[in-house]
C-alpha cells in the first residue's frame, strides 16, 4: 500500500472514530442524567476504574497501557465536562504538583480552581464552591503530610480516590547558576534535594515558601533568584531550566487523595483508611491492631498524630486493603469500634 492509500485509510478510521465518539458522549449526558434524578455523583472512581481495567485488558496493543489510559483520561473528561462542568479545587497555584495530579486524575476538560492551602481545599468542597479537591497525603522519602491528616479529624469529607505521581525536581531560574543567590521552594522540595544542594549552590539561601509553584512565581520577579519546581512551572512562569531531576532519590512518588462528599461503591481492589484514638491504659495499640490480626487484614500504613486537645493523646491514621463493605473488614473494623474510644472510616476507594 502506499503512502496515499495508508492516509486515506487513516481518514476513514478518524471519521469513524470522531462518530463513535460523539455517540460515547451522548450516551455519556444520558449517564449524567440518570445519576442526577438519583442523587448520584456524576464522577464515579469505581466506575472509571472498571472502565480501564478492562480496556487495559482486552488492548492488543501496539499502543501501550500508559497510551490508552492517556487517551481515555481526555474522553472521560469530556464527558464530566458536559452540560455544567465539575470543578476541582486543588493545592495551587498552577503548575504545582498537587495540580499536575489532578490533571492526572481529571484531565484537561473540567474546571480547576487554585486554593492557598490544605485547609483551604477541604472549605472550598465543603461548602459546595467545588465537587472535589485533590491534597497531598505522603510522600515516599518525607513521610506523611500532617495537616492533610489533621485535616480528617474534623472533616466529614470522603477520600474517593487516589493519584499516584511521579516527582522529579528541577532548578529553574533566569539567571546563570553562578549568579544565583537565593533558592526559593517547599521545604519538604528541599529535604528531597539536600545533597544536590550542598554539592551545587553552596552558602546560596534557602527561602521556604508554601509550593514550588509559589516558589516558581517569586524566582521569576526576584533578581538573582532561582527555585525548585516542576518542568511545567518552567514552561508557565517561563523560566530558564538550569538542572534537571535533582533530587536525593530516584524513587520519589508522591500520593494524594480526591476527597469530596460521597461514599464509593466496592470495586473489588480497595483501600480503606481510618482513624481512632484509644483509651489510655497499657497495651492498648497492641488490642487495636489484634482485630486486623484476626480477620486477616492487611495493614499497609499504620501513622500517629497529637490530638491537640491534651498532652500525649494520640489520633492514628490506618490504610488497610480491602473495602470497608467487605465482609471480613466489616468484621474487623466491629471488633475495633468496641475497642477504641473513637474510630472514624475516612473512605474506601480504588486502588
Amino acid at each position: 500500500m502506499n503512502l496515499e492509500e495508508l492516509r486515506q485509510k487513516i481518514d476513514e478510521l478518524d471519521t469513524k472514530l470522531i462518530n463513535l465518539l460523539n455517540q460515547r458522549a451522548r450516551i455519556a449526558i444520558e449517564v449524567a442524567q440518570a445519576k442526577r434524578h438519583k442523587g448520584q455523583a456524576r464522577y464515579s472512581p469505581d466506575r472509571e476504574r472498571q472502565i480501564l481495567n478492562r480496556l487495559l485488558r482486552i488492548n492488543p496493543g501496539p499502543l501501550s497501557s500508559a497510551a490508552i489510559e492517556a487517551i481515555y483520561r481526555e474522553i472521560m473528561s469530556s464527558s464530566l465536562a458536559q452540560h455544567k462542568p465539575i470543578t476541582i479545587a486543588y493545592l495551587g497555584p498552577q503548575a504545582s504538583f498537587t495540580h499536575q495530579a489532578a490533571l492526572k486524575k481529571f484531565g484537561s476538560q473540567v474546571e480547576y480552581s487554585a486554593s492557598n492551602s490544605i485547609t483551604d481545599v477541604f472549605g472550598e468542597v465543603e461548602k459546595g464552591s467545588a465537587d472535589y479537591g485533590v491534597v497531598p497525603i505522603e510522600n515516599s522519602i518525607e513521610g506523611a503530610i500532617t495537616h492533610t491528616l489533621d485535616m480528617f479529624v474534623d472533616s466529614d469529607l470522603k477520600i474517593c480516590a487516589q493519584i499516584v505521581l511521579e516527582i522529579s525536581h528541577n532548578l529553574l531560574s533566569n539567571y546563570p547558576k553562578s549568579r544565583i543567590r537565593r533558592v526559593y521552594s517547599n521545604p519538604q522540595v528541599f529535604a528531597q534535594c539536600r545533597s544536590w544542594l550542598e554539592k551545587n549552590l553552596v552558602g546560596v539561601e534557602k527561602i521556604e515558601v508554601s509550593s514550588t509553584a509559589r516558589a516558581a512565581q517569586i524566582a521569576r520577579k526576584v533578581r538573582n533568584s532561582a527555585c525548585i519546581a516542576s518542568l511545567l512551572a518552567a514552561k508557565i512562569y517561563r523560566l530558564g531550566i538550569i538542572a534537571k531531576d535533582i533530587e536525593d532519590s530516584p524513587h520519589n512518588i508522591t500520593r494524594f487523595l480526591v476527597i469530596s462528599k460521597h461514599e464509593i461503591n466496592p470495586t473489588g481492589s480497595d483501600r480503606t483508611s481510618l482513624l481512632f484514638s484509644i483509651k489510655d491504659r497499657v497495651g492498648a495499640l497492641h488490642d487495636m491492631l489484634i482485630p486486623f490480626k484476626k480477620h486477616r487484614i492487611n495493614l499497609t500504613k499504620i501513622e500517629s498524630r497529637p490530638s491537640k486537645k491534651r498532652a500525649w493523646d494520640y489520633y492514628f491514621f490506618v490504610d488497610l486493603v480491602g473495602h470497608y463493605k467487605d465482609n471480613k473488614v466489616k468484621k474487623a473494623l466491629d471488633d475495633l469500634e468496641g475497642k477504641c474510644k473513637f474510630l472514624k472510616i475516612l473512605g474506601s476507594y480504588p486502588v
